[in-house]
């Protein structure tokens, strides 16, 4: 199968190797190979141990094993692949049997990775639930202004927000012609009002 796993690097303490370890669905994958070099064992006791987890009802092969298509290169050509990689459990459960130090290492790397992908993954959840948020707010406000336009009624408080350029001089002369008798203006802009109306 294809995959958008991440493809991040782990290295040992002892620093004799780099293994690219695939991060997807909230755990960690290595193939056999890559298990091999881990724990420093050999092809045939890291596939006895994976046999054994999965025929002792250990774990579940169905959920702990994916198959990844993979390029390798093959003599002077690249060949196109599908390669099992086997989840966290898998790893540390053969790291147990193989009685690695280095599968501890692991395990403790491992846990931490998972752990800032999660936390990561929490807070771009939240940015988007924000940006959702924000769009139904402006949609809220497109939908007052485009009533506001088909209506032609003078807007009512609280359909403005911050930023908007809002033509004062047409606002208040529609309010002035639609009075039927008089206008009372209570407010401290009296003044200004009235210069408006005088200069146009």
């Amino acid at each position: 199968m294809m995959s958008n796993a991440e493809i991040i690097l782990y290295q040992p303490d002892d620093k004799s190797t780099v293994i690219d370890v695939r991060v997807e669905g909230e755990t960690v994958w290595l193939s056999q190979s890559q298990m091999m070099e881990l724990f420093k064992s050999t092809k045939q006791n890291i596939s006895l141990h994976i046999n054994n987890v999965f025929k002792e009802g250990e774990l579940l092969k169905d959920s702990t094993v994916k198959e990844y298509l993979t390029v390798q290169q093959e003599g002077g050509r690249k060949v196109k692949r599908k390669i099992a990689f086997y989840n966290l459990d898998v790893i540390i459960s053969v790291g147990y049997r193989v009685k690695s130090q280095r599968g501890t290492q692991f395990r403790i790397w491992a846990n931490k990775v998972i752990k800032d992908y999660l936390l990561k993954g929490y807070v771009i959840n939240h940015r988007i639930e924000k940006i959702e948020d924000d769009i139904h707010y402006l949609k809220g406000k497109v939908n007052d202004f485009d009533l506001q336009i088909k209506t032609n009624l003078p807007p009512n408080e609280g359909i403005f927000f911050e930023g908007q350029v809002f033509d004062a001089y047409s606002f208040v002369s529609r309010i002035i012609k639609s009075a039927n008798k008089s206008i009372i203006l209570i407010d401290n802009s009296l003044f200004n009002i009235q210069n408006c109306f005088s200069n146009a």
